[in-house]
């Protein structure tokens, strides 16, 4: 099984979807957990590959690290970093040889720059593996939402399904609490495979909606 965790844009919790579905992958099979680029690395800091790989039972992979908090291109220009994407290839296929599954997690999301010429998106197209997308509850989310969902079909990039992050707890606000419903209803048949409520630290919150959609398809 092999899935790219995208998202509609930076900080939405592509970490936290991604390490709970490393997590209930790993009871039963080996799984591997590829950064292809890390930015913001600050010392003594858990980078996201340490988070997810937290248990010790995910096998982890970083292509780059770089230390200015930045989209890759311009974080690899100013720390003197040239990305090559055989070499993202040739982690995720090292990882291939090595696991049973592996969750590949991008940087913001699918538009971000990563070298010249070079979308986050040519990568996914590059690796040749389906997508989840997460995204955030608030203003805006239905229409970044859609036109990500939309860019990765037109892309020929499978879209497994949506999941809602940092969902307000007990919230009335019909912006939050229709943005599930409207998604839904413009998307096709891409459907929301899970909502996970802001702070929430339990894992069993990944339904089994997600880890069907993935061990079916992916």
């Amino acid at each position: 099984m092999y899935v790219f965790v995208t998202g509609t844009d930076t900080d939405v919790g592509k970490s936290y979807v991604s390490r709970g579905i490393a997590l209930e992958l790993s009871k039963n099979e080996t799984t591997g957990y590829l950064k292809p680029f890390q930015s913001g690395i600050i010392d003594n800091v858990p980078t996201d590959s340490e988070y997810v790989c937290s248990n010790g039972k995910i096998l982890a992979k970083s292509s780059y690290l770089t230390k200015t908090p930045s989209c890759p291109l311009i974080s690899g220009e100013i720390d003197n970093v040239e990305f090559d994407l055989n070499k993202v290839l040739s982690d995720f296929e090292t990882l291939k040889k090595e696991c049973e599954n592996v969750i590949v997690e991008g940087s913001g999301g699918i538009y971000v720059p990563v070298k010249k010429g070079v979308l986050m998106i040519d990568v996914i197209k590059k690796l040749n593996i389906p997508s989840i997308v997460v995204a955030r509850p608030d203003l805006g989310t239905i229409n970044h939402t859609l036109m990500t969902i939309e860019c990765l079909i037109n892309n020929g990039v499978r879209v497994l399904g949506v999941v809602i992050s940092n969902y307000l707890n007990k919230t009335t606000d019909p912006v939050i609490t229709r943005a599930r419903e409207m998604i839904e209803m413009f998307s096709g048949d891409i459907r929301v495979l899970d909502v996970i409520n802001k702070d929430q630290k339990d894992f069993s919150c990944l339904t089994s909606e997600i880890l069907n959609s993935i061990t079916m398809y992916a």
